[in-house]
């Protein structure tokens, strides 16, 4: 049961609108997202747009606020697909929205210091020019 622990609302993320429902089965997990035209959460898109990352802790509607984190320390985390995570493994995210510890086309978010405590520290997407 992933869940934010250390957070701070002001610095550490925003809040803005889910442009999808988030279902009952994909709350409790880490997701990488992206905003898109509109200013909403999207849990997919290219790499470099990946802005931070959500942790529902429950189903949402499309248009529902969620808090984006983009500094921060999540505890229980749970791998969206693949294995566990392993202590010192530094967290990518990638383009359909999944995180875990595989390089590819990803974007670094963060480290695992603990088994389950994950530390967030995403970057600003890159702007075209």
């Amino acid at each position: 049961m992933s869940r934010f622990d250390k957070y701070d609302p002001v610095s550490g993320g925003f809040r803005a609108p889910l442009a999808a429902l988030i279902a009952v089965a994909d709350k409790d997990k880490v997701f990488a997202v992206a905003i898109n035209s509109s200013g909403q959460v999207v849990r997919t898109g290219i790499t470099t747009a990946i802005c931070g990352v959500i942790c529902p802790t429950k189903a949402m509607a499309a248009g529902d606020m969620i808090d984006v984190m983009t500094s921060g320390e999540i505890v229980e985390a749970t791998m969206t697909v693949g294995t566990a995570f392993t202590a010192g493994a530094p967290v990518y995210g990638h383009a359909d929205g999944t995180v875990n510890g595989t390089i590819t086309t990803s974007k670094l978010l963060g480290n695992m210091i603990e088994l389950d405590r994950m530390i967030i520290r995403v970057g600003a997407p890159a702007i075209a020019a």
